[in-house]
C-alpha cells in the first residue's frame, strides 16, 4: 500500500532550535532514507513559503497571490511517498521522521494514481 507522508514546519519554530537541532534533523532525514530505501519511491524538499504563488480562478479570470494558501505560518515543506505493507508500518516510518520531534508528520493513504 502506497502512503504520503507530508511534513510541515513553521519558521518560527525551526528559527528558535539550535543549530545543532538543525543539523540533527538534516542528518536524520539521511539516515531515515538510508535505512528504508526499499520503501521509499520518492522524496521531495520544497522551497520556502516566501517563493510560493497562490492562484484563484474568479468568474473566469485568474488572480495571482504572493505566499501561503491559508494565510498560516506553518507550511508544507516536504514529502515521502512510501510502500509498504500496511497504515501500521507507514506510521512506524513516520515516526522515525526527525520533523515529528518538532512538528507533526501527516499519513495519507494514496487512493488514485495516474
Amino acid at each position: 500500500m502506497k502512503y504520503f507522508l507530508t511534513l510541515t514546519m513553521t519558521p518560527a519554530l525551526w528559527n528558535t532550535l539550535p543549530e545543532d537541532a538543525k543539523q540533527e534533523v538534516y542528518a536524520g532525514h539521511g539516515a531515515f532514507m538510508e535505512n528504508n530505501a526499499a520503501e521509499i519511491l520518492e522524496t521531495k524538499a520544497l522551497a520556502e513559503p516566501t517563493e510560493s504563488t497562490i492562484v484563484r480562478v474568479r468568474d473566469d479570470q485568474a488572480t495571482h497571490e504572493e505566499g501561503l494558501i491559508h494565510g498560516s505560518d506553518t507550511f508544507f515543506c516536504g514529502y515521502y511517498l512510501v510502500d509498504v505493507k500496511d497504515q501500521g508500518r507507514a506510521l512506524e516510518l513516520a515516526a522515525q521522521i526527525p520533523d515529528a520531534k518538532y512538528t507533526a508528520v501527516e499519513v495519507r493513504r494514496v487512493v488514485h494514481e495516474a
